[in-house]
This record gives C-alpha cells, sequence and structure tokens, in this order.
C-alpha cells in the first residue's frame, strides 16, 4: 500500500475516535449518580434567584446595547477577508497544488481607500450611537 492512502486512513482512524468518544460520553449520563434534590430541580438564571415574574419587561436600554454590539462586530468581521487579501502575494501555489490569491497589486490601492471608506462610516455610525446615549446605562 502506497502512501497516498496514508491521509485518508488518519482521517478514518481520528473520525472513528472521535466518534467513539461523542458515544461514550453522551452514553455518560447512564453512569452518574442520580440524586434530585429541590435546590437542583430549582430554575437558575444568571447567578440570581427566580423571583417574580418570568414575563417581566426588560429596559428598551438593553435591547439598544445588544443590537449595537451585534451591528458593530459583524461589520467588524468584514474587516478579516480584506486583511488576508490585502497584505498577500498575487498569486503563489501552495504545496497541494492549489492557488492562493491576494488582491492583485493593481487593485490593491483602491481596495485600501474602499475599506478606508467603510471604516469611517462605522465611525461615523458609532460616534452618532455615542451622541445618542446608546452606550450610557443610566
Amino acid at each position: 500500500m502506497g502512501t497516498e492512502y496514508t491521509p485518508i486512513f488518519v482521517f478514518l482512524i481520528l473520525a472513528i475516535g472521535v466518534g467513539s468518544s461523542m458515544i461514550i460520553l453522551s452514553a455518560s449520563w447512564l453512569l452518574n449518580p442520580k440524586k434530585t434534590t429541590r435546590v437542583k430541580q430549582m430554575p437558575y438564571e444568571s447567578g440570581m434567584d427566580p423571583i417574580g415574574d418570568a414575563r417581566q419587561r426588560f429596559d428598551v436600554r438593553f435591547y439598544l446595547v445588544a443590537i449595537v454590539f451585534l451591528l458593530f462586530d459583524v461589520e467588524l468581521l468584514f474587516l478579516y477577508p480584506w486583511a488576508v487579501g490585502q497584505w498577500s502575494l498575487d498569486v503563489a501555489v501552495a504545496p497541494t497544488g492549489a492557488f492562493l490569491a491576494g488582491i492583485p497589486a493593481l487593485f490593491r490601492d483602491l481596495v485600501f481607500w474602499e475599506i478606508f471608506v467603510f471604516i469611517m462610516i462605522l465611525a461615523g455610525a458609532f460616534a452618532y450611537a455615542w451622541r445618542k446615549g446608546v452606550f450610557e446605562w443610566r
């Protein structure tokens, strides 16, 4: 048997090992001691005892902070592919034979200024949210 099949066998051994360990760990609930108490059966909410109605109203500021966090978090994720592509080589060949292409040198300045405008729009949105008091927790 040649060495060209070695990665396949290594992958199969790892897959079988991970799968069997998942089955063993998920079946461990059969072996654990089962001692239920009132404290264990009580609902748990962020380290606080659940007192009062579960349908109480939340302040709208909680939702504003959560939405602003998600907005800026997702927008900043767009910077990772740009950073990888901007500073990579034009065209390179990986050891596996695949082509790794970054942004061609001809377009790097254009793409840089487009990302700069994107970051300025994000900074403007951040300044607007700060000015409106979205980040203040009263």
